[in-house]
């Protein structure tokens, strides 16, 4: 559960199933997985660019990762509808209709509220920690599936989040 009122600050974990390797070596068959580090890195970077959401701190262990991160849902309400739209379909790739809005093309009215309400929806997805973490896990364990050959869960479970609160 995640509650703004109590605290920005989110302590997040990630462990992986049936004794896969995140990162690191295993000792057992000699492979070295030490590669998909960089993988988690290059994704923590990319979507914290997009995401209302700052990485404070994080370790990637050899089975599971911890983060610390800070969720900044004010952020997003100062972006424009174009930048909303630019930051989602970074991600996906958005509906017919968003493709013909970002490509300059004139739509109607009910069209252009239908842009508004999907505006709506994404700017709400941007700010959620649930969506950040799907956009996390999900390539990282497409890409480990694909290397190791299998198919199947590679998280143990969909992500752990305990809130940070200061008695200070």
């Amino acid at each position: 559960m995640v509650c703004l009122a109590q605290t920005p600050f989110y302590f997040i974990t990630a462990r992986c199933v049936r004794r896969a390797f995140l990162c690191g070596q295993d000792h057992v068959s000699g492979k070295c997985y030490e590669h998909r580090r960089g993988w988690i890195e290059a994704r923590l970077r990319a979507l914290s660019s997009l995401f209302t959401i700052e990485v404070c701190a994080y370790a990637i262990m050899s089975n599971h990762y911890h983060l610390v991160v800070r969720l900044n849902s004010d952020d997003a309400s100062r972006w424009s509808t174009d930048e909303v739209l630019n930051r989602w379909t970074s991600l996906f790739r958005g509906s017919l209709l968003i493709q013909r809005y970002l490509a300059g093309e004139s739509l109607s009215a009910a069209e252009l509220q239908t842009v508004d309400d999907t505006v709506s929806v994404y700017r709400q997805r941007l700010t959620s920690l649930s969506w950040f973490m799907k956009c996390l896990n999900e390539p990282i364990a497409r890409r480990a599936n694909a290397e190791d050959q299998c198919t199947g869960h590679f998280w143990e479970a969909r992500f752990h989040s305990r809130a940070l609160i200061s008695n200070a």
